[in-house]
Protein backbone atom coordinates (compact mmCIF):
# COMPACT_ATOMS: atom_id res chain seq x y z
CA UNK A 1 0.00 0.00 0.00
CA UNK A 2 1.56 3.33 -1.03
CA UNK A 3 1.62 6.40 1.12
CA UNK A 4 -0.55 9.16 -0.30
CA UNK A 5 -1.72 12.56 0.84
CA UNK A 6 -5.11 11.65 -0.57
CA UNK A 7 -6.09 8.26 0.80
CA UNK A 8 -9.34 8.31 -1.15
CA UNK A 9 -7.40 8.43 -4.43
CA UNK A 10 -5.10 5.67 -3.18
CA UNK A 11 -8.07 3.49 -2.24
CA UNK A 12 -9.75 4.02 -5.59
CA UNK A 13 -6.58 2.96 -7.40
CA UNK A 14 -6.05 -0.10 -5.22
CA UNK A 15 -9.62 -1.19 -5.89
CA UNK A 16 -9.35 -0.58 -9.64
CA UNK A 17 -6.09 -2.48 -10.01
CA UNK A 18 -7.36 -5.35 -7.86
CA UNK A 19 -10.50 -5.61 -9.96
CA UNK A 20 -8.55 -5.41 -13.24
CA UNK A 21 -6.01 -8.08 -12.33
CA UNK A 22 -8.68 -10.43 -11.03
CA UNK A 23 -10.57 -10.08 -14.30
CA UNK A 24 -7.36 -10.65 -16.31
CA UNK A 25 -6.41 -13.81 -14.43
CA UNK A 26 -7.78 -17.29 -14.00
CA UNK A 27 -7.44 -16.95 -10.24
CA UNK A 28 -11.02 -17.49 -9.11
CA UNK A 29 -10.52 -18.65 -5.53
CA UNK A 30 -8.53 -16.57 -3.07
CA UNK A 31 -7.20 -18.47 -0.06
CA UNK A 32 -5.06 -15.69 1.43
CA UNK A 33 -4.52 -11.94 1.27
CA UNK A 34 -1.35 -10.25 2.50
CA UNK A 35 -1.12 -6.50 3.09
CA UNK A 36 2.61 -5.93 3.18
CA UNK A 37 5.48 -3.93 1.85
CA UNK A 38 5.86 -0.32 2.92
CA UNK A 39 3.83 0.44 6.02
CA UNK A 40 0.26 -0.77 5.41
CA UNK A 41 -0.67 -0.17 9.05
CA UNK A 42 -0.60 3.56 8.21
CA UNK A 43 -3.62 3.01 5.98
CA UNK A 44 -7.13 3.54 7.26
CA UNK A 45 -8.87 0.35 8.37
CA UNK A 46 -11.67 1.30 5.98
CA UNK A 47 -9.16 1.04 3.13
CA UNK A 48 -8.34 -2.54 4.11
CA UNK A 49 -12.04 -3.36 4.35
CA UNK A 50 -12.75 -1.87 0.92
CA UNK A 51 -9.94 -3.82 -0.78
CA UNK A 52 -11.16 -7.06 0.80
CA UNK A 53 -14.70 -6.29 -0.35
CA UNK A 54 -13.39 -5.80 -3.88
CA UNK A 55 -11.60 -9.16 -3.75
CA UNK A 56 -14.72 -10.89 -2.45
CA UNK A 57 -16.90 -9.28 -5.13
CA UNK A 58 -14.72 -10.51 -8.02
CA UNK A 59 -13.41 -13.82 -6.68
CA UNK A 60 -14.18 -16.38 -4.05
CA UNK A 61 -12.94 -15.28 -0.61
CA UNK A 62 -14.05 -17.62 2.12
CA UNK A 63 -14.40 -16.76 5.78
CA UNK A 64 -11.49 -19.12 6.44
CA UNK A 65 -9.09 -17.19 4.18
CA UNK A 66 -5.92 -15.98 5.91
CA UNK A 67 -5.78 -12.16 5.84
CA UNK A 68 -2.47 -10.82 7.13
CA UNK A 69 -1.47 -7.21 7.82
CA UNK A 70 2.14 -6.17 8.37
CA UNK A 71 2.28 -3.83 11.38
CA UNK A 72 4.85 -1.22 12.23
CA UNK A 73 4.95 -1.44 16.07
CA UNK A 74 4.51 2.25 16.79
CA UNK A 75 1.78 3.66 19.07
CA UNK A 76 -0.14 4.73 15.95
CA UNK A 77 0.06 1.27 14.42
CA UNK A 78 -0.92 -0.59 17.60
CA UNK A 79 -3.82 1.78 18.34
CA UNK A 80 -5.62 0.64 15.18
CA UNK A 81 -5.22 -3.13 15.57
CA UNK A 82 -8.77 -3.70 16.75
CA UNK A 83 -10.15 -1.60 13.89
CA UNK A 84 -8.10 -3.65 11.41
CA UNK A 85 -9.54 -6.80 12.97
CA UNK A 86 -13.08 -5.52 12.37
CA UNK A 87 -12.05 -4.61 8.80
CA UNK A 88 -11.34 -8.28 8.05
CA UNK A 89 -7.72 -8.85 9.09
CA UNK A 90 -7.27 -12.09 11.04
CA UNK A 91 -3.48 -12.32 11.27
CA UNK A 92 -0.82 -9.75 12.21
CA UNK A 93 2.85 -9.74 11.21
CA UNK A 94 4.80 -7.39 13.48
CA UNK A 95 8.18 -5.98 12.46
CA UNK A 96 9.85 -5.96 15.87
CA UNK A 97 13.38 -6.46 14.39
CA UNK A 98 15.15 -5.83 17.70
CA UNK A 99 14.56 -5.25 21.41
CA UNK A 100 17.65 -3.01 21.64
CA UNK A 101 16.71 0.65 21.24
CA UNK A 102 20.17 1.67 20.03
CA UNK A 103 20.03 -0.96 17.30
CA UNK A 104 16.57 0.19 16.23
CA UNK A 105 17.94 3.69 15.77
CA UNK A 106 20.83 2.37 13.69
CA UNK A 107 18.34 0.43 11.55
CA UNK A 108 16.33 3.60 11.02
CA UNK A 109 13.19 2.29 12.74
CA UNK A 110 10.69 4.69 14.25
CA UNK A 111 9.64 2.52 17.18
CA UNK A 112 11.35 1.47 20.40
CA UNK A 113 11.44 -1.83 22.26
CA UNK A 114 8.61 -0.86 24.60
CA UNK A 115 6.37 -0.01 21.65
CA UNK A 116 7.22 -3.35 20.07
CA UNK A 117 6.43 -5.40 23.18
CA UNK A 118 3.14 -3.55 23.74
CA UNK A 119 2.11 -4.13 20.13
CA UNK A 120 2.82 -7.86 20.34
CA UNK A 121 0.81 -8.17 23.56
CA UNK A 122 -2.16 -6.27 22.09
CA UNK A 123 -2.06 -8.26 18.83
CA UNK A 124 -2.04 -11.54 20.76
CA UNK A 125 -5.04 -10.40 22.77
CA UNK A 126 -6.97 -9.73 19.57
CA UNK A 127 -5.69 -12.65 17.42
CA UNK A 128 -4.40 -15.38 19.73
CA UNK A 129 -2.38 -17.94 17.78
CA UNK A 130 -2.28 -15.77 14.63
CA UNK A 131 0.49 -13.28 15.35
CA UNK A 132 3.91 -13.42 13.69
CA UNK A 133 7.01 -11.53 14.82
CA UNK A 134 9.95 -10.54 12.61
CA UNK A 135 13.36 -10.40 14.29
CA UNK A 136 16.74 -9.62 12.75
CA UNK A 137 20.23 -10.87 13.58
CA UNK A 138 23.70 -10.00 12.32
CA UNK A 139 23.21 -6.38 13.33
CA UNK A 140 26.16 -3.97 13.84
CA UNK A 141 28.07 -4.69 17.02
CA UNK A 142 25.98 -7.75 17.87
CA UNK A 143 27.56 -10.82 19.47
CA UNK A 144 26.27 -14.35 19.97
CA UNK A 145 25.68 -13.99 23.73
CA UNK A 146 23.65 -10.78 23.45
CA UNK A 147 21.64 -12.26 20.56
CA UNK A 148 20.70 -15.33 22.60
CA UNK A 149 19.58 -13.19 25.55
CA UNK A 150 17.54 -10.94 23.27
CA UNK A 151 15.84 -13.86 21.53
CA UNK A 152 14.94 -15.44 24.87
CA UNK A 153 13.42 -12.14 25.99
CA UNK A 154 11.41 -11.79 22.80
CA UNK A 155 10.13 -15.36 22.85
CA UNK A 156 8.71 -14.80 26.33
CA UNK A 157 6.01 -12.60 24.73
CA UNK A 158 5.82 -14.10 21.21
CA UNK A 159 2.84 -15.91 19.80
CA UNK A 160 3.08 -19.00 17.56
CA UNK A 161 5.08 -17.73 14.57
CA UNK A 162 8.56 -16.21 14.29
CA UNK A 163 10.36 -15.02 11.15
CA UNK A 164 14.11 -14.87 11.58
CA UNK A 165 16.13 -12.73 9.15
CA UNK A 166 19.80 -11.93 8.77
CA UNK A 167 20.52 -8.25 8.20
CA UNK A 168 21.17 -7.47 4.55
CA UNK A 169 23.08 -4.29 3.79
CA UNK A 170 21.27 -2.51 0.98
CA UNK A 171 23.45 -0.40 -1.29
CA UNK A 172 22.51 3.27 -1.12
CA UNK A 173 21.27 3.21 2.48
CA UNK A 174 22.87 5.14 5.32
CA UNK A 175 23.69 1.91 7.15
CA UNK A 176 25.50 0.56 4.08
CA UNK A 177 27.59 3.73 3.86
CA UNK A 178 28.43 3.62 7.58
CA UNK A 179 29.69 0.05 7.31
CA UNK A 180 31.63 0.85 4.13
CA UNK A 181 33.35 3.76 5.87
CA UNK A 182 34.21 1.65 8.91
CA UNK A 183 31.98 3.69 11.22
CA UNK A 184 30.05 0.52 12.08
CA UNK A 185 30.99 -3.14 11.81
CA UNK A 186 28.74 -6.13 11.31
CA UNK A 187 29.48 -9.68 12.54
CA UNK A 188 31.47 -11.93 10.23
CA UNK A 189 29.80 -14.68 8.24
CA UNK A 190 31.13 -17.26 10.69
CA UNK A 191 29.58 -15.41 13.64
CA UNK A 192 26.22 -14.94 11.92
CA UNK A 193 26.21 -18.66 11.09
CA UNK A 194 26.62 -19.40 14.81
CA UNK A 195 23.79 -16.93 15.57
CA UNK A 196 21.51 -18.70 13.11
CA UNK A 197 22.26 -22.16 14.50
CA UNK A 198 21.84 -20.87 18.04
CA UNK A 199 18.46 -19.32 17.19
CA UNK A 200 17.27 -22.58 15.62
CA UNK A 201 18.21 -24.44 18.78
CA UNK A 202 16.50 -21.93 21.08
CA UNK A 203 13.34 -21.85 18.96
CA UNK A 204 13.16 -25.64 18.85
CA UNK A 205 13.53 -25.77 22.62
CA UNK A 206 10.56 -23.38 22.89
CA UNK A 207 8.41 -25.62 20.71
CA UNK A 208 8.82 -23.85 17.36
CA UNK A 209 9.32 -26.12 14.36
CA UNK A 210 11.29 -24.80 11.43
CA UNK A 211 9.36 -25.20 8.17
CA UNK A 212 11.34 -22.82 5.93
CA UNK A 213 14.79 -21.22 5.91
CA UNK A 214 13.67 -18.21 7.95
CA UNK A 215 10.32 -19.28 9.42
CA UNK A 216 9.32 -21.15 12.54
CA UNK A 217 5.89 -22.07 13.91
CA UNK A 218 4.28 -23.96 16.72
CA UNK A 219 0.73 -25.29 17.04
CA UNK A 220 0.54 -25.48 13.25
CA UNK A 221 0.59 -21.69 12.80
CA UNK A 222 2.50 -21.64 9.49
CA UNK A 223 2.01 -18.74 7.08
CA UNK A 224 -0.40 -20.06 4.46
CA UNK A 225 0.21 -17.04 2.24
CA UNK A 226 3.98 -17.47 2.11
CA UNK A 227 3.60 -21.19 1.58
CA UNK A 228 1.75 -20.39 -1.65
CA UNK A 229 4.85 -18.50 -2.86
CA UNK A 230 7.23 -21.27 -1.92
CA UNK A 231 5.03 -23.92 -3.54
CA UNK A 232 4.77 -21.86 -6.74
CA UNK A 233 1.02 -21.32 -6.61
CA UNK A 234 -0.60 -18.54 -8.63
CA UNK A 235 -0.78 -15.15 -6.96
CA UNK A 236 -1.64 -11.56 -7.84
CA UNK A 237 0.44 -8.55 -6.83
CA UNK A 238 -1.40 -5.24 -6.38
CA UNK A 239 0.18 -1.85 -5.70
CA UNK A 240 3.50 -0.11 -6.47
CA UNK A 241 6.35 -2.54 -7.12
CA UNK A 242 4.19 -5.62 -6.54
CA UNK A 243 4.96 -8.90 -8.30
CA UNK A 244 2.49 -11.50 -9.56
CA UNK A 245 2.63 -14.96 -11.09
CA UNK A 246 -0.53 -16.12 -12.82
CA UNK A 247 -2.07 -17.48 -16.01
CA UNK A 248 -3.81 -14.68 -17.95
CA UNK A 249 -7.36 -15.41 -18.98
CA UNK A 250 -7.92 -16.07 -22.67
CA UNK A 251 -4.23 -16.20 -23.65
CA UNK A 252 -3.80 -19.89 -24.32
CA UNK A 253 -4.84 -20.83 -20.80
CA UNK A 254 -1.52 -22.53 -20.19
CA UNK A 255 1.21 -19.88 -20.24
CA UNK A 256 1.95 -18.41 -16.87
CA UNK A 257 3.29 -14.85 -16.66
CA UNK A 258 5.54 -12.98 -14.28
CA UNK A 259 4.12 -9.47 -13.85
CA UNK A 260 5.64 -6.45 -12.14
CA UNK A 261 3.73 -3.30 -11.24
CA UNK A 262 5.23 0.19 -11.58
CA UNK A 263 7.54 0.90 -8.65
CA UNK A 264 7.14 4.66 -8.08
CA UNK A 265 3.90 5.30 -6.10
CA UNK A 266 3.05 8.60 -7.81
CA UNK A 267 3.60 7.15 -11.28
CA UNK A 268 1.64 4.03 -10.32
CA UNK A 269 -1.31 6.19 -9.23
CA UNK A 270 -1.36 8.01 -12.57
CA UNK A 271 -1.13 4.81 -14.58
CA UNK A 272 -3.96 3.15 -12.69
CA UNK A 273 -6.13 6.24 -13.18
CA UNK A 274 -5.39 6.16 -16.91
CA UNK A 275 -5.66 2.44 -17.68
CA UNK A 276 -6.94 0.71 -14.50
CA UNK A 277 -3.64 -1.01 -13.71
CA UNK A 278 0.04 -0.19 -13.29
CA UNK A 279 1.59 -3.27 -14.90
CA UNK A 280 5.03 -2.27 -16.13
CA UNK A 281 6.42 -5.64 -17.22
CA UNK A 282 4.96 -8.94 -18.47
CA UNK A 283 7.27 -11.92 -18.94
CA UNK A 284 5.81 -15.22 -20.20
CA UNK A 285 7.34 -18.09 -18.24
CA UNK A 286 8.54 -21.07 -20.24
CA UNK A 287 8.21 -24.55 -18.82
CA UNK A 288 11.91 -24.39 -17.91
CA UNK A 289 11.47 -20.99 -16.27
CA UNK A 290 8.57 -22.25 -14.17
CA UNK A 291 10.54 -25.34 -13.21
CA UNK A 292 13.44 -23.14 -12.09
CA UNK A 293 11.07 -21.15 -9.86
CA UNK A 294 9.64 -24.34 -8.37
CA UNK A 295 13.15 -25.58 -7.57
CA UNK A 296 14.50 -22.31 -6.16
CA UNK A 297 11.47 -21.66 -3.97
CA UNK A 298 10.95 -25.27 -2.98
CA UNK A 299 14.50 -25.63 -1.71
CA UNK A 300 13.65 -23.04 0.95
CA UNK A 301 11.27 -25.51 2.56
CA UNK A 302 12.31 -28.07 5.15
CA UNK A 303 10.17 -30.66 3.32
CA UNK A 304 12.08 -29.99 0.09
CA UNK A 305 10.65 -30.90 -3.32
CA UNK A 306 9.01 -34.17 -4.31
CA UNK A 307 9.18 -35.79 -7.74
CA UNK A 308 5.40 -35.28 -7.97
CA UNK A 309 5.83 -31.50 -7.74
CA UNK A 310 8.47 -31.42 -10.47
Amino acid sequence: IPRSDNQDVMLECLQRETETLLKLSQVSRITSVFFGGGTPSLARPSTIAAVLETVARHAGLSEEAEVTLEVNPTPVGSSKLEDFLHAGVNRFSIGVQSLRDDDLKVLGRDHNSQHALQTVVEARRLCPGRVSVDVMFGRPGQCVASWELELDELLSVCDDHVSLYQLTLERGTQLFRQVQKGQLSVPSDDITAVMYDSARRILQKRGYLQYEVSNFARNGAISQHNMSYWKASQYLGVGPGAHGRFVPRGEGDVCREARTQTLEPDVWLREVQQRSHGTRRRIPLTHLGLLEEVLVMGLRLIDGITHQVI
